[in-house]
């Protein structure tokens, strides 16, 4: 099971370093890694892909109470638990993505009044939720946060240099299994083919006109 003390302890395995008996222990090893854990560590984590558990998808209105002063006439709060917008729609299904939209801050700005967004999230139901995580996911965070007080522990740079290389093989094969785990997307058709297929909609489908004769 994913938890707290097993992130602790597996990263202080790839250390070389000894285990903690419980969170509470008075050790410094346990005070490195509740550094990086209070300092957004997993959150760091996060930022780094686009991973399929940590997906949110929302619908959401514009901010009636922003006015932007030109340009895009609409504002989005992004939520608080916002780390990466994945895809920015005007359908519900993520077929239409919106393509003219801007990113500012804790806002996204664009001339619909309506959007659909996915996006990584860094919730507690979602990213944050350690019993969701692939293992693939865990061993990325756990590498990160040995990366992290490896040297501090061991004292130790080629030891350091070790870690931070299996930092970013264990990053790799995550973010590898998220891609394999998203589901196939089409590029969304354009207005032409639109319009041609409502065309054949209309007519049964008969691509030459009704027959004479």
């Amino acid at each position: 099971m994913t938890d707290k003390l097993s992130i602790y302890n597996d990263a202080l395995l790839v250390c070389g370093a000894r285990a903690l008996s419980s969170l509470t222990e008075s050790r410094e090893s346990r005070r490195l890694l509740d550094q990086v854990w209070d300092n957004g560590g997993v959150k760091e984590c996060l930022e780094q892909g686009q991973w399929h558990f940590a997906m949110r998808s929302v619908r959401i209105d514009y901010d009636p109470a922003v006015s932007p002063e030109y340009g895009y006439q609409y504002a989005f709060d992004k939520g608080s638990d916002w780390i990466a917008t994945s895809f920015f729609c005007s359908d519900e299904y993520y077929r239409q993505p919106i393509t003219r939209y801007a990113d500012e801050n804790d806002y996204w700005y664009a001339d619909e009044q309506e959007v659909y967004v996915k996006y990584v999230s860094n919730d507690a139901a979602y990213g944050q939720n350690l019993s969701i995580w692939p293992m693939t996911f865990k061993d990325f965070v756990v590498s990160h946060f040995a990366s992290k007080v490896v040297l501090k522990i061991t004292g130790d740079p080629d030891k350091t240099e070790l870690v931070m290389g299996i930092r970013l093989k264990a990053m790799d094969v995550a973010k590898n299994k998220a891609a394999m785990a998203l589901p196939t997307t089409f590029p969304a058709r354009g207005a032409w083919n639109n319009a041609r297929q409502r065309s054949r909609q209309q007519d049964g489908g008969n691509r030459s006109g009704p027959l004479i004769g």
